[in-house]
């Protein structure tokens, strides 16, 4: 089992900042890619950035130029700092992590966070 922790979710207003943080633990042997995805009412999760174990990024283009994705392999942490909030990244944010475990064999794993709740007044 791998676990995510969130944290660091929020009220805040537009034009401010926030930062998100996401530890795994557990049985983890190696993390590929680990990722922020948001979610509102009604609307399918969307990926808002990921890393990979090679330190490439990726955003998704409502958020360039606002949003940082950084990881840290000694702690298998991941966070994200979202500058220059909108109203309209009100959404549950949720961390996923990929990789592998190793028991008497190697298997892959995708595990998701609880979710945060990220909520940016007008």
């Amino acid at each position: 089992q791998v676990q995510l922790v969130e944290s660091g979710g929020g009220l805040v207003q537009a034009g401010g900042s926030l930062r998100l943080s996401c530890a795994a633990s557990g049985n983890i042997f190696s993390i590929n890619i680990m990722g922020w995805y948001r979610q509102v009412p009604g609307k399918q999760r969307e990926l808002v950035a990921d890393v990979t174990s090679g330190g490439s990024t990726g955003y998704a283009d409502s958020v360039k130029g606002r949003f940082t994705i950084s990881r840290d392999d000694t702690r298998n942490t991941v966070d994200l700092q979202m500058n220059s909030l909108k109203p309209k990244d009100t959404a549950v944010y949720y961390c996923n992590v990929e990789g592998w475990q190793r028991d008497n064999y190697f298997r892959s794993f995708s595990s998701w966070g609880q979710g945060t709740q990220v909520t940016v007044s007008s």
